[in-house]
């Protein structure tokens, strides 16, 4: 060990790295590297990593390939000959003669001296555990450097019992390995979890989260150190890679680390916004994209997305397409060039009346006599969609869409139109927040021209077409929507709140009947509690009304 000549002091490093689903061999040899660099510069006597280091979090269905595990023993063979001169401790899935379990391993200096197996098993909201794993039942501690510490595996913290366990079975200090997604407000959530733990144990926690983004999913990382006394004494970077190694001593009080003077913590809006950077970058890089294409309308939304799109991607590989029909004010067309000079963006202009009448014409003879009504909208938004995906197949960009969340609830949106896309970074952002965003976005330099920001919202589809003339004000469809499917209330609870009968009742057949259009949208970053994809599973066939 490390600190042999000092066995009252235990280093231990915080790897909070940024890993790849499935991509074992890639995420391996971050692994080894991190835990080397640890170890050289820090002289660290234990390096932790996260949930599921090997093949990242999570790797849902990849876990039914009999040829993984083969890759992880190779994989862990590896860091057993790689990392010879400290501790080692990382999660992997693990085929046993039971089932397969979510398992942490920890190797000393080469040696794999112990293993443990989850015990909580979450299923709820995102995850889906009990699907692929079976729970350990067994708490797991080893020595190092004369201390004990135990080990657990994130849902483990959110259960008394099972960390209480660890602590009577002589742990000094518990590790507890992470891939916690984060929401608004999460990272306080958790820490008051961690808070309740330590208080009962009266130990110190180590608590390490990855980072990075995976399809709708962003982890924060945000990883912590908690003392005995419940005080954070160290805490990571949000939404970015960090290594940290801290120094924990023997005292008259346990085992316990320095605390640093302050702890750094983002603002709400700033961590929603990194949240939606994070994941439109790892999005796009992992699933190797050269980068996107944004259809700039001139209104907020695309605005915002356009601003997300070049923090996350650089002003060079964005490009920024307007595409104008009879029934787009000039005024859009200058907000959009204005946008896209401030972000230093490729620009183009398509005007679309010709394909448009095109389409029109050749179209007559089926619809006869028929008024216009939604559906000429409709098909300038689809001619759009065409546009864009032409131009992402051809320069191997990714089409980002710019719908929110609230036009995705009640489907004021159109299929094949401006839903065309291959990633929806503004699906769970409702309309209000969109504003509060690009006020924020702002504040850091003024990318989006105040006058889009100002103006009423409108689809210009039709003329002088404003959103209210089909919904209700956003400062009420908002907050009827976060009852509704956020926070699964009824009817009457949301009448209750003091919105109007007739408005909650047309809100929820609306959500209702559009489930159809949201199965067939593109993924895109979750920042709430309930987003609509993987963690809200509705039918959409259904006679449920309200």
């Amino acid at each position: 060990m490390n600190s042999q000549n000092n066995i009252s002091l235990l280093r231990i490093a915080l790897a909070q790295i940024n890993t790849l689903v499935g991509d074992i061999e890639s995420n391996t040899d971050k692994l080894i590297k991190t835990a080397n660099t640890a170890i050289q510069e820090f002289n660290a006597d234990l390096v932790v990593f996260t949930e599921l280091t090997l093949c990242s979090y999570p790797p849902e269905d990849l876990l039914y390939r009999q040829g993984m595990y083969r890759r992880i023993e190779e994989a862990i063979e590896k860091i057993r000959q790689n990392i010879k001169k400290s501790t080692v401790v990382f999660g992997y899935p693990q085929k046993t003669e039971h089932g397969l379990c979510n398992m942490a391993a920890i190797i000393q200096d080469g040696d794999l001296i112990a293993e443990y197996a989850k015990q909580q098993l979450p299923n709820y909201g995102v995850f889906d555990e009990k699907r692929y794993f079976i729970p350990g039942s067994l708490p797991c501690v080893f020595s190092i450097n004369g201390f004990t510490v135990g080990v657990s595996i994130c849902e483990d913290a959110w259960h008394s019992k099972t960390m209480t366990n660890i602590a009577d079975s002589g742990a000094e200090l518990i590790l507890n390995l992470n891939a916690s997604p984060y929401h608004a407000g999460k990272v306080q959530v958790r820490e008051q979890v961690i808070s309740d733990r330590v208080l009962e144990t009266k130990i110190p926690l180590v608590y390490v989260n990855q980072v990075g983004g995976q399809d709708e999913l962003v982890f924060d990382g945000g990883s912590f150190v908690m003392n005995a006394d419940c005080t954070i004494a160290y805490r990571c970077a949000d939404f970015e890679e960090d290594l940290a190694c801290l120094e924990f001593k023997q005292t008259d009080y346990g085992l316990q680390t320095q605390a640093i003077e302050k702890i750094n913590y983002l603002s709400d809006l700033e961590s929603v916004y990194k949240a939606l950077v994070l994941g439109v970058k790892d999005y796009v890089h992992k699933n190797g994209f050269k980068g996107a294409v944004i259809g700039l309308s001139g209104g907020i939304d695309s605005a915002l997305t356009l601003a997300i799109a070049v923090d996350a991607l650089g002003a060079e590989n964005v490009m920024a397409v307007s595409m104008p029909s009879k029934h787009t004010a000039e005024m859009s067309i200058n907000d959009a060039k204005t946008q896209a000079d401030l972000m230093a963006v490729e620009f183009e202009l398509v005007e679309i009346n010709s394909i448009f009448d095109s389409f029109l014409t050749n179209l007559k003879p089926l619809f006869k006599d028929k008024e216009e009504d939604t559906t000429e909208e409709n098909i300038q938004a689809r001619i759009r969609g065409v546009i864009l995906m032409a131009l992402s197949n051809k320069f191997g960009r990714i089409v980002l869409t710019t719908g929110n969340k609230s036009e995705v609830a009640v489907g004021y949106c159109t299929l094949y139109g401006d839903m065309v896309g291959g990633y929806s970074v503004l699906k769970d952002v409702p309309k209000m927040l969109v504003y509060r965003l690009a006020h924020f976005r702002n504040t850091q330099a003024q990318v989006i021209p105040q006058r889009v920001i100002d103006r009423p919202p409108s689809a210009e589809l039709a003329p002088d077409q404003k959103d209210e003339d089909s919904l209700p004000p956003y400062d009420i469809l908002d907050p009827i929507i976060e009852l509704y499917v956020e926070q699964d209330k009824c009817f009457d609870d949301i009448v209750a709140k003091g919105y109007q009968p007739e408005v909650v009742t047309r809100i929820i057949k609306l959500i209702n009947q559009n489930e159809y259009k949201r199965r067939q949208a593109a993924p895109g970053v979750r920042i709430s509690e309930r987003a609509f994809g993987r963690d809200r599973r509705y039918p959409i066939t259904s006679g449920f009304v309200r």
